[in-house]
């Protein structure tokens, strides 16, 4: 058989089919064309990761990538070079207002993929930067469901989710109810929705009552006020009812919802994340949050595993946005795959709150494949 690009004598990670050893990927036409130690065949391209973790595609699924439609919005592909994420799930920068822009003009050049919460606010969050600070959720006359499910019903291919902001920054004096409309405009397209929250009104727990199975609780780690830990650090029954129903929680790294005290909380009650994301935007990209690969490497010492961090990069997401193949390097997916290496030092990785925990090894990414296809960026070398 001959192949496009064969990867050889990475350890491949790949959660979705337990394997979780040193093989090689092949890839043909764009796809997984063949998995498994010592492939034998021809290939234009061969590239050596020895020594290097070989991923499906890492997917996050909280990122803002509207570049130049809305101040918060990042490059893409700038994202997909330097934290080999092959698959940006943008949450709520557009909405219906302004969605055939961010289309036209980010999602179709893109080498990345990029898929789409809608936002249920007319033009997303649209006014997010170091010197303005206007919630979305505030005004009554921005929500457009009608809209928004036009919109959402127009590029099933894009659009995965709807997405919806509460809180005290968020929401504001409408509280709780743009959620409420946010639902109804999940139902009627048959989507699933994800949902932030920030500092209270409303409390986690109301927020979190009123999701559904398969909808997303992201910034689900974030820092008191709004923990999903009791004062006591017991998780809120709430929480535990909400995850026995299957409501997927997400961590949303961004600018003010990763709290290391929360994180070692949730951790001693056994209650991982379901997914990790970044929340990566143009006010967090320096720091605290960095990237994906950052915030992966943030649960090591939490004692989560190198395979479910993985796990929670790839196949959780993949299934949550309802596109399994994206977590997969099985035959016949899409040929994205990511390069990631560890290594050994002195790490500092900072909370939202300020708070340093260092450690002794940690996640880089070292490139990806999209499409089949090396995405090089200067300066690396892994082909």
């Amino acid at each position: 058989m001959s192949f496009d690009l064969l990867l050889r004598n990475g350890h491949v990670i790949d959660p979705a089919q337990g394997i979780d050893g040193v093989q090689d990927v092949a890839l043909k036409d764009g796809k997984v064309a063949a998995i498994g130690p010592n492939l034998t065949g021809d290939a234009k391209e061969v590239s050596d990761l020895s020594g290097l973790i070989v991923t499906p595609g890492l997917i996050d699924l909280h990122t803002h990538v509207y570049w130049g439609g809305t101040s918060l919005g990042i490059d893409a592909d700038m994202f997909a070079k330097t934290s080999a994420v092959t698959t940006a799930v943008d949450t709520g920068s557009a909405g219906p207002g302004n969605y055939p822009g961010f289309k036209k003009h980010v999602i179709e050049p893109a080498t990345a993929r990029i898929l789409v919460y809608l936002h249920v606010s007319f033009a997303g969050i649209f006014a997010f930067s170091k010197n303005l600070m206007v919630g979305e959720s505030h005004d009554w006359r921005l929500m457009a469901p009608r809209e928004a499910v036009e919109v959402a019903k127009s590029d099933p291919d894009n659009i995965i989710g709807i997405k919806v902001r509460i809180g005290k920054h968020a929401s504001g004096p409408t509280g709780i109810d743009p959620l409420v409309v946010a639902l109804q405009v999940a139902d009627e397209t048959g989507l699933p929705l994800m949902c932030h929250i920030d500092e209270p009104p409303p409390s986690y727990e109301a927020v979190v009552d009123m999701l559904r199975p398969g909808d997303v609780l992201t910034h689900c780690f974030r820092p008191f006020p709004n923990s999903p830990l009791t004062g006591d650090g017991q998780v809120k029954p709430a929480v535990l009812a909400a995850r026995e129903r299957g409501v997927i929680f997400d961590i949303g790294h961004g600018m003010g919802s990763f709290g290391w005290e929360t994180a070692r909380g949730m951790m001693a009650n056994d209650f991982p994340p379901d997914v990790i994301s970044s929340d990566v935007h143009a006010l967090c990209i320096e720091g605290p949050a960095y990237d994906q690969v950052t915030s992966l490497t943030k649960f090591l010492p939490l004692g989560m595993s190198l395979s479910e961090i993985v796990r929670s990069s790839t196949e959780t997401p993949a299934n949550a946005i309802r596109r399994p193949e994206l977590g997969s390097l099985k035959p016949g997916t899409p040929g994205d795959v990511s390069v990631l290496s560890m290594k050994k030092g002195s790490f500092d990785l900072e909370d939202v709150r300020g708070e340093i925990v260092t450690v002794e090894e940690r996640l880089f990414a070292e490139g990806c494949v999209i499409g089949g296809k090396w995405f090089k960026e200067a300066g690396k070398v892994v082909a």
